[in-house]
């Protein structure tokens, strides 16, 4: 594990987010972008995904995954719109997700409501990160899987990713979507996803220390 679920809750809260601590299975889902990368397209899966909860024992319960954030170097070379290409901005995205078809095709978690993307036009191989560029509405920005192949791992993002937040791991993803069925059948297809940054928990941790970040 890179993170845990006490690094995740403190981080989330002291940005002003909500983190939901009561009822069974009212899923925290929280994606990390990774800081040390200076914003350089790496076409990695580099970033985490996680999710924590309260299991049926009333027990906590914390998962992460390989992910990415960012959008693959193919859609950073060749952008979708002549704008740029789609990098959510970090965030709290009340009831922006639910379950349904990914492009039509498998499930998965699928944008809803707004989200606020910056937009990268200049290919580079830089993700800007330029507040002039921020671009609100509904993009198609999902959660979903790469690699379709039971118990493989994709090792670059290439075009999984268009801006979407994409789990490397077919096994991963499948736990990830089944702890998310579950809380839709205990709740209701509505999901809140939050993007925080690596830099975010370490600020948080420094504070904890009495360091101001």
């Amino acid at each position: 594990m890179k993170y845990n679920r006490n690094q995740i809750k403190e981080t989330v809260e002291g940005l002003g987010y909500k983190y939901f601590k009561t009822g069974v299975l009212n899923v925290n889902i929280i994606g990390i972008r990774n800081s040390d990368t200076n914003g350089k397209v790496t076409n990695k899966f580099d970033d985490t995904m996680t999710i924590s909860y309260i299991d049926n024992d009333m027990n906590w319960q914390y998962f992460e995954y390989n992910c990415t954030t960012d959008p693959g170097d193919d859609h950073v070379d060749n952008p979708m719109m002549e704008k740029g290409t789609a990098i959510l901005k970090p965030g709290q995205y009340p009831k922006s997700h639910k379950i349904r078809l990914h492009a039509g095709k498998y499930t998965a978690l699928g944008q809803q409501n707004n989200v606020k993307v910056y937009r990268d036009a200049n290919k580079d191989g830089v993700y800007d990160y330029n507040e002039d560029t921020v671009d609100e509405g509904i993009f198609g920005i999902n959660i979903h899987r790469a690699t379709a192949l039971s118990g493989k791992t994709s090792t670059y993002v290439d075009r999984w990713s268009a801006g979407c937040q994409v789990i490397a791991s077919n096994e991963d993803w499948h736990e990830f979507l089944n702890i998310c069925q579950e809380a839709r059948s205990e709740w209701s297809n509505n999901f809140t996803y939050t993007l925080i940054t690596s830099n975010d928990i370490k600020c948080a941790n420094e504070r904890n220390n009495g360091v101001t970040c």
